[in-house]
């Protein structure tokens, strides 16, 4: 089997791009779970501030990429033409892996300080803020590339048929770029600054990442369950319409305790209450179009991973987010280990999971093949219960370490002090540092499932039933 249509093929280098940078992710979040429980370690070579920039760099580059190499693969397949400038796609590939790469040298090479007054901070001052510690030179750089990227989606979109799923994940792409224009916003009062930091940094993951999100699994569950495509663009109006609704307004749980209008507390409490909602109809819809699946898909590693994209981010970003977002509960909560366990379990389930099936599916097909071979299937489903399970377990040991840190230190007659209350919960410290070792051994089973040999060639593959309308029509033709 080969893709139909060849422009498809610039998604694979940022897959494999991708993938590159999820590893150094984790292998940073390591180092920096070691820290927290053997202070210097890695010291002075890479501190734990580098090291956490790095991180969550990584997290936010590497999803990135992803996201456009999903467009890149899907875009084409559903306006049903070539992609509009395949050579562009190529071209900021490289200019956005560069931009990373430099960036990251940066980070692990220069002082903070010294790199914000070499790349132009003092002409523009974008610096020093959590998740937007790029430099300035590398923001304008995404900008260029980001708005290079929307001109070549759109371009095809315009050209090509038009789908509920590709207009969706136009729509989110747009919103990933018009709400990363705010990172340039940097106002001198800390509490605007605050207000309009969320205006990327919740509306990205909690507003347009979810439409994206939304998209790509509306794409693979076509694609792998042959169910009409009518019924999938009707659930995936109804999430979209959800996500929106609670998801902008939701914003104002971040407005609690930062010196915005006490409004906030019922707005930001009612709004983000109901976010769950949309994750719960996501996880429904998934097993729904599943369990009504016209057509045995031979990948069924592509289609454990996007049963497990539901599950996850409705656990994650649903119930952890819920446990710690009304008013008077995050009043203590905020800022401990209970936020990392939803950040955690959050990220994992609603984005590093519908990257890993969207991959999945796609990386066999460019590579000639309707699936991997069933061995290479087993290996990549070991793959996604070690980096599942292992996430799960993370997320309990932060729990458990949030709960005991609130109680010692916000909610005790006698609180304790930070330091004294992180030597106490150090045990679960060290419980998350071993989870994140299964999960970087889940991680390395996951790449080594695509080098399996004897995978089936188009050749060698049964015939599959077509599907959705396709279907209709062959069974009218050989009625």
């Amino acid at each position: 089997m080969t893709f139909k249509y060849q422009s498809q093929a610039v998604a694979m280098p940022y897959f494999i791009a991708a993938i590159g940078l999820f590893v150094a992710q984790i292998l940073f979040g390591l180092i920096i779970g070691l820290q927290y429980v053997w202070g210097d370690f890695l010291f002075p070579e890479i501190p734990f501030n580098v090291a956490r920039m790095v991180h969550t760099n990584a997290l936010i580059v590497w999803l990135l990429m992803g996201f456009m190499g999903a467009a890149y693969y899907l875009i084409p397949e559903e306006s049903e033409t070539e992609l509009h400038m395949p050579w562009l796609a190529t071209l900021t590939f490289w200019v956005f892996l560069v931009a990373a790469a430099l960036t990251v040298a940066g980070y692990l090479l220069v002082p903070y300080a010294t790199l914000a007054e070499i790349t132009g901070n003092d002409l523009l001052p974008t610096m020093g803020r959590e998740f937007l510690e790029q430099p300035t030179i590398t923001k304008l750089g995404i900008v260029v590339v980001a708005l290079a990227f929307l001109f070549n989606i759109g371009m095809t979109v315009l050209k090509g048929r038009k789908t509920v799923v590709s207009l969706v994940l136009l729509m989110g792409l747009v919103g990933l770029a018009v709400f990363f224009l705010f990172s340039f916003f940097n106002p001198v009062n800390l509490v605007h600054d605050k207000f309009w930091w969320w205006w990327t940094v919740h509306l990205w993951v909690e507003g347009v990442w979810e439409l994206i999100l939304g998209a790509i699994l509306a794409f693979v569950l076509i694609k792998v369950t042959g169910v009409d495509r009518e019924i999938i663009e009707k659930w995936l109006y109804i999430i979209i319409a959800m996500t929106l609704i609670t998801g902008i307004v939701g914003t104002g749980h971040h407005y609690y305790w930062i010196g915005t209008p006490e409004y906030w507390q019922w707005w930001g409490s009612v709004f983000s209450a109901l976010e769950p909602i949309p994750f719960f109809m996501m996880t429904v819809f998934a097993f729904n179009m599943v369990n009504r699946r016209r057509r045995n898909h031979p990948n069924k590693a592509a289609t454990l991973w996007a049963l497990g994209t539901a599950v996850m981010a409705f656990l994650g970003a649903g119930v952890w987010g819920f446990l710690h977002t009304l008013a008077p509960v995050n009043y203590y909560t905020h800022g401990t280990q209970i936020t990392a366990a939803h950040g955690h379990m959050a990220f994992y389930g609603a984005y590093v999971m519908i990257n890993l099936a969207i991959i999945s599916y796609a990386v066999p097909i460019l590579r000639g093949r309707e699936a991997n071979s069933e061995q290479a299937q087993v290996v990549e489903m070991w793959a996604f219960w070690l980096m599942t399970v292992s996430i799960v377990f993370i997320t309990l040991f932060l729990t458990g370490a949030g709960i005991l840190q609130v109680y010692l230190q916000r909610f005790s007659d006698t609180p304790l002090s930070f330091l004294v209350v992180q030597d106490k919960i150090a045990l679960f410290y060290w419980l998350r540092f071993f989870a994140g070792v299964v999960f970087l051994g889940g991680l390395v089973v996951y790449i080594w499932s695509f080098f399996i040999p004897g995978e089936k060639t188009a050749a060698e593959m049964p015939a599959m039933e077509p599907q959705g309308e396709a279907r209709g029509a062959a069974e009218a033709a050989a009625g």
